[in-house]
């Protein structure tokens, strides 16, 4: 495996890059000047029909590195008209491991490829299979997104066809392996040209020996390139860590939504029957809406759309229906209960703070919370500062909650 070579040539804007009319008016379309630290790295190579491992946190641009990477691949091999193109063969394969991951790729890929005759699809589970069918019967297909146990049944009911793959992306690996995907992974490579014979990029937040075991199994001489983030968590996002009881949090969290600043946020809870029971407090006071495992998949991108649209304010969600949500103007993330897993820490606050913008993450630590305190600590490489949440009663007396007698008013069937 080859570190990324210096003397390839330096690229520091797209314009730089050798990219189609059709890409290069997409980009410009969408504002996009300046290359990312990853898209510098990589596209050099993917670009030259390289395989390459990025390492980087969601949010560094590798989205369109990819998408860019495969659609100037197939660009640059029309086909003949003398070549007979079948339906369900996909020249282009990207794996994600969740249906709103998938989800954004897609609609990220429909910006690209505006300007390119090239016919995108994204299949994932939860969604209605009739339609999926008729979106794959509708032309051939040149890139299709989707989760692995979706794209194993179509496969498996003998209307995909994965042996003209030309370029396959494996994203978010580390998460995949969380997951339990591997086995699908598997059985979707073994339908697909060797790996020779077809370039392969993988994408992964961490790596571990597990990760770099999948990368030379499936990769072909790859360039490594890692983005190493100066800190684990943004600089532009100001971390606050409330000390309460788990009484408190419900009282506490509707005192700091209905502040002005609070003007577009994402409340994180660790599980379905929280997020369900926030979402049934808060409703009556707030625009809200929900995400998690339990919603119908037409709902949650409906319901992903009014937040992004503005439409509803504040949003509900798992950690699993979290990870897709690439909203740039989210000013708050508030973690309702602090996540088991430190990395999924890093990925709720990185909901806010994106595209330039500030933002506030303000995590509740209560007696049920606080065990997982010295994990996250160390994963971040940081020491929280802990501090008392203080209740403002309304005649807007400040009193501090770890003291106040106002706790005594919180209705304990509030608490979720």
């Amino acid at each position: 495996m080859h570190q990324s070579d210096s003397a390839l040539p330096s690229f520091q804007t797209f314009a730089d890059l050798p990219l189609s009319q059709a890409t290069l008016k997409a980009v410009k379309a969408l504002g996009f000047e300046q290359l990312t630290p990853i898209q510098a790295q990589i596209l050099p190579h993917t670009l030259a029909h390289q395989d390459a491992i990025g390492q980087a946190q969601t949010g560094t641009g590798k989205t369109a590195t990819f998408l860019i990477t495969i659609i100037e691949a197939l660009l640059a091999r029309p086909f003949k008209a003398s070549e007979e193109r079948f339906l369900g063969e996909p020249r282009a394969l990207v794996l994600a491991p969740t249906r709103e991951l998938a989800q954004q790729i897609f609609a990220d890929c429909r910006e690209l490829v505006r300007f390119a005759d090239l016919h995108s699809v994204c299949v994932t589970g939860g969604a209605d299979f009739d339609k999926q069918a008729a979106q794959l019967s509708k032309r051939p297909l040149d890139i299709l997104i989707g989760t692995p146990g979706r794209i194993i049944d179509w496969v498996q009911r003998g209307e995909l066809f994965l042996d003209r793959v030309e370029v396959f992306v494996l994203d978010e690996a580390d998460r995949m392996l969380d997951m339990g995907f591997i086995p699908d992974i598997k059985r979707i490579v073994r339908h697909m040209p060797a790996n020779t014979d077809r370039q392969s990029l993988l994408f992964s937040a961490t790596f571990n020996q597990d990760v770099m075991n999948l990368a030379y199994r499936w990769l072909h001489h790859p360039a490594f390139v890692e983005i190493a983030p100066e800190s684990k968590t943004n600089k532009d996002i100001e971390q606050r860590f409330y000390l309460l009881t788990e009484r408190e949090k419900m009282s506490a969290l509707r005192q700091i939504l209905s502040q002005d600043d609070v003007k577009k946020a994402i409340v994180f809870a660790n599980r379905k029957d929280q997020v369900k029971r926030l979402y049934d407090n808060l409703r009556r006071h707030h625009d809200i809406t929900m995400l998690s495992g339990d919603v119908a998949q037409q709902k949650r991108e409906r319901y992903l759309q009014r937040f992004k649209d503005g439409e509803v304010s504040v949003l509900v969600a798992t950690d699993v229906a979290g990870r897709g949500i690439h909203v740039d103007d989210v000013t708050h993330v508030i973690n309702f209960t602090l996540p088991d897993l430190p990395d999924d820490y890093v990925h709720r606050i990185g909901r806010t703070g994106r595209a330039g913008h500030t933002g506030t993450s303000i995590s509740f630590v209560s007696e049920n919370d606080a065990f997982n305190v010295p994990d996250l600590e160390r994963h971040v490489e940081m020491k929280f500062k802990l501090e008392p949440f203080i209740f403002v009663q309304k005649d807007d007396t400040p009193k501090d909650g770890a003291l106040s007698s106002a706790n005594s008013q919180t209705n304990p069937q509030e608490s979720a």
